[in-house]
């Protein structure tokens, strides 16, 4: 993260991603701070930090989440009957969660681009402080629910995070700093589990507490010390309600046609990159009858070759090849090592197949980088709420698809069937890595748009 987008004219991109043409970009209005070093150092730090936040909160639900619900619905039930009525609640608290993706990430980026990145980011993350804070006095699976709703509304932070980093990162920068905010992920699946899981001990509501205080700090940081990215001059001028409409707003892919063949891939991807938060513990549980103590190692490791393909990885393969060959290496890695994965007759093939699968970490950066491009900078807000949309879609089917398939898959006998799942995903990245060669042409950094 070292020049703003709008500190000099843009210059082609490096290696294989060289710019099928050029063309200046039109005078920009002067930097605000978060382009100088002190100001940017600080934005940096903040907006990583509020990325953080999100994956923190994440993990620290994965080991709580299903066992407060689990004891609002258990009452009277045996152990297998509460944890299949648990199973069934949670589908729905998943799906309620994308439905609210779907709605309110084009709202987010519109607002962001109109008002700026700051105040959005510091009402998503002060609106996850009161849904950490709902869901740890919950009453009742109701009002739980009620705080899975918050959470979907105000989880558009981190798309609106994406969109602060495009503004004050050169283009050809831009795919190392998308990786940097990948490594959120990683770290975020190291420690998140790690905290819920200790807190969740002493009390299933006492993670939800630890998240409130995290945002807390966050929101209080961001306050006084945030600066904005987008300056006024570079804002959208006015609200247009229509591009607000989740359907509405995929009109962006119309007015940039370039924009069509990326948002395909990274559908495909995230559809397939659902297959394990939807059923790994169900999967490896039945397969080889793992337990929380082994799972939640495994998790870890998951994180820390993540962490390490983001932070060493990324910006040389970007440098030495391009955005869009570490997109396609990233979607080649994944779908190879969900195939692995699928049919392990082992779990030792299954850990191998790890550091393959950790790969696929060059797909975000490299995509998101290349989408940047795509876009001018007062558009940026609305691509990742365009982006954020998709994921909620993704969220909302792909649950569905992998249990659905699960549940049929261990009603056979043979020893490949309860891979099922991870082979539709294999197919989906497959997929990805078809349409990405043929469609993710580099392009020419995009001009201001004047809406």
């Amino acid at each position: 993260m070292t020049d703003a987008v709008h500190a000099a004219p843009l210059t082609e991109t490096t290696g294989a991603d060289a710019a099928v043409t050029e063309a200046p970009v039109a005078a920009q209005p002067p930097v605000t701070d978060a382009a100088t070093p002190k100001g940017r150092q600080a934005a940096v730090l903040f907006v990583y930090f509020s990325a953080l936040l999100d994956i923190f909160a994440l993990g620290i639900m994965i080991p709580v989440l299903p066992n407060l619900i689990k004891r609002f619905v258990g009452a009277g039930l045996s152990d297998a009957a509460a944890t299949a009525q648990a199973a069934h609640y949670s589908m729905y608290f998943a799906v309620t969660w994308g439905v609210m993706q779907f709605f309110c990430g084009p709202v987010m980026g519109m607002l962001s681009d109109r008002f700026g990145r700051r105040p959005v980011l510091l009402i998503s993350i002060f609106g996850l402080g009161v849904d950490y804070l709902f869901m740890a006095m919950a009453p009742s699976l109701a009002w739980l629910f009620v705080g899975r709703v918050i959470n979907g509304v105000t989880s558009a932070s981190f798309s609106t995070a994406n969109a602060y980093v495009a503004d004050v990162t050169a283009p050809q920068d831009r795919a190392k700093a998308f990786g940097l905010m990948g490594s959120a992920f990683g770290i975020g699946f190291i420690v998140g589990p790690a905290i819920g899981g200790t807190l969740g001990q002493i009390d299933l509501r006492l993670p939800f507490y630890f998240s409130a205080g995290l945002a807390l700090i966050n929101w209080l940081y961001g306050f006084f010390v945030l600066p904005e990215s987008l300056p006024k001059e570079r804002r959208s001028p006015a609200l247009n309600w229509r591009r607000a409409n989740p359907i509405a707003a995929f009109g962006l892919l119309l007015e940039f046609p370039t924009l069509i063949g990326l948002s395909l891939v990274m559908v495909l991807f995230q559809l397939a990159h659902n297959v394990f938060p939807s059923i790994f513990i169900l999967f490896v549980g039945h397969r080889w009858h793992w337990g929380p103590g082994i799972a939640g190692p495994m998790m870890m490791l998951t994180g820390v070759l993540s962490l390490l393909v983001q932070i060493f990885v990324v910006g040389r393969v970007v440098k030495a090849l391009g955005e869009r060959g570490a997109l396609l290496i990233g979607l080649g890695c994944a779908a190879a090592a969900f195939l692995v994965y699928g049919l392990a007759p082992n779990w030792m093939i299954f850990l191998a197949a790890s550091p393959l699968g950790a790969l696929g970490g060059l797909i975000g950066p490299g995509a998101q980088s290349l989408m940047s491009r795509r876009v001018p900078g007062n558009q940026q807000g609305r691509l990742q709420g365009v982006n954020s949309a998709f994921m909620g879609v993704c969220s909302i089917f792909g649950p569905v698809i992998y249990l659905a398939s699960l549940s049929f898959a261990v009603q056979r006998e043979t020893s490949v069937a309860p891979g099922l799942p991870i082979l539709i995903a294999a197919g989906f990245c497959a997929a990805a890595l078809v349409a990405a060669w043929f469609l993710a042409k580099p392009v020419a950094d995009a001009e201001p748009s004047p809406s």
